[in-house]
């Protein structure tokens, strides 16, 4: 099968070497990219949430570096896996969605003297710092990543007129 894989860099290339070592024609075609946002993560906080590698992979490590040694709370193995490369020591994950996350840091309590710092996307699914309001935890959600659309490739475009796609991943 020729597979099209339209996920952004890395994670695109990660994907298609999968899929050709499982025999396919791979076409890899990104239509978004991750960009890093600037923010302010000043202040004192009790710890960091992420639910997405990109929250650690696009932060500066000027930025990264104080936050190195607060537990971090991450929505699954690969974003706990991107934040141990980060440099991360303390790092917990319910290995789900974002409901066991939240599970998770309830159950952990780390007490509520300061706030959790929400490393987060422009676009998100869940509402990790209300729901983590609703259960009395302070938490602060900070953008540091968006992901942007890159548009169509000439090959990309040749590919569709031909009929050459069988399947596509995003």
């Amino acid at each position: 099968m020729r597979i099209l894989v339209t996920r952004p860099l890395p994670d695109g290339e990660r994907t298609a070497q999968a899929l050709s070592a499982a025999g396919h024609d791979v076409m890899l075609a990104p239509l978004m990219t991750v960009r890093p946002v600037a923010a302010d993560l000043s202040g004192v906080w009790a710890a960091v949430i992420i639910t997405s590698v990109n929250a650690v992979r696009t932060l500066p490590p000027a930025q990264r570096e104080p936050l190195l040694a607060l537990p971090l709370f991450a929505v699954g193995e690969r974003s706990a896996e991107a934040a141990r490369s980060a440099g991360f020591h303390d790092v917990h994950t319910p290995r789900g969605d974002a409901a066991d996350l939240v599970r998770l840091i309830v159950s952990r309590g780390l007490g509520h003297s300061h706030p959790y710092l929400y490393l987060a996307g422009a676009e998100r699914a869940a509402d990790i710092e209300r729901e983590l309001k609703e259960k009395g935890i302070a938490a602060v959600t900070t953008v540091v990543y968006r992901t942007v659309t890159t548009g169509f490739l000439p090959d990309l475009f040749d590919a569709i007129d031909h009929g050459s796609i069988d399947g596509v991943l995003h």
